[in-house]
């Protein structure tokens, strides 16, 4: 199969890029390195075709989609502050990006786009679990942004036959998450922090909740996704644990997986951030067959051990 990675570079993608190749795919890679790192596909480079392009530009997603059986569009600006900070500049990548990987792909004949969705959509309403079929309450630009990457896929399939999956990821992590990022994750940022010997920052009081799902899990939604039964397309799917940890429990288990207590400093909350989140994941194990693979404290000890390599 021929497939196509915008954000091959990025965190997720890479990690994709590699699933892929050991899939038997052949794998192209779109990428503008403007949050993604080349060094991300060290390993891989020699096997896969990269254009270094923007998906802003429709001309170079054309050019992408050409011979392409899967798109897996993980491109974006992912960043909750920065899309506040500069709306107008997160809107393009993330919303005006993803109209044209749509167009694109199915110009070219592709036969399915699978795009990373954000759990963000949901904004903070207080029902627990999140379900698909809640009302979409984004609380802030780039929630917004992804959402309307949604909307436009499946308005995509409705209107036009194009096959499209959206994967609603919930707080992704694991190894190449950019902890120097200003925008970054989480979790990374506290691993840092912990083994350079500083203090980890909190926003707020700590007690915020997310559904902390590793990479692997995330991955393994997507190569799903992409050959999943047709009854599949024009939908949108949780991928998460099913489970909820707080800020506070997570350093807790982050300092005792390091073996390093250095206690927090806190900071105000932060614009736009949802006070807690978790998935209902059973409509994505119902039509893709998804479980959850890597369970939080798992992930979290692969991942400091990465950090520490």
């Amino acid at each position: 199969m021929k497939t196509l990675v915008t954000g091959g570079a990025g965190f997720i993608g890479s990690h994709l890029v590699e699933a892929l190749l050991k899939r038997g795919d052949e794998v192209r890679v779109l990428d503008n390195l403007s949050t993604g790192h080349e060094e991300n596909l060290d390993k891989t480079k020699e096997e896969i075709e990269f254009i270094k392009g923007s998906i802003t530009d429709l001309k170079v997603c054309r050019k992408a989609c050409i011979g392409m059986d899967i798109v897996f569009h993980e491109a974006a600006i992912p960043s909750v502050p920065r899309s506040v900070k500069d709306p107008v500049t997160s809107h393009q990548a993330n919303a005006t990006g993803t109209l044209n990987m749509l167009v694109a792909a199915r110009d070219a004949g592709v036969r399915r786009l699978v795009y990373a969705a954000s759990s963000s959509a949901y904004g903070d309403t207080p029902t627990l679990p999140k379900v698909e079929t809640m009302r979409a309450t984004p609380m802030s630009p780039y929630a917004l942004q992804k959402y309307i990457g949604e909307v436009y896929c499946r308005q995509f399939f409705d209107l036009f036959g194009f096959e499209t999956v959206s994967l609603r990821y919930f707080n992704i992590f694991g190894p190449r998450q950019d902890p120097n990022s200003p925008y970054g994750g989480v979790i990374p940022k506290f691993m840092s922090a912990l083994l350079g010997g500083n203090a980890p920052t909190i926003f707020g009081d700590g007690g915020q909740t997310r559904d902390f799902t590793y990479v692997e899990n995330a991955v393994n939604a997507n190569l799903l996704a992409s050959r999943a039964d047709p009854r599949a397309c024009g939908k949108v799917f949780n991928i998460a644990c099913g489970t909820r940890y707080s800020l506070v429990e997570l350093l807790s288990t982050v300092q005792e997986i390091t073996g390093i207590n250095i206690p927090p400093r806190h900071e105000p909350p932060r614009a736009g951030d949802v006070r807690d989140s978790l998935a209902d994941i059973s409509l994505a194990g119902k039509f893709l067959g998804y479980e959850v693979k890597v369970g939080f404290e798992e992930g979290l000890k692969r991942t400091v051990e990465w950090f520490r390599s």
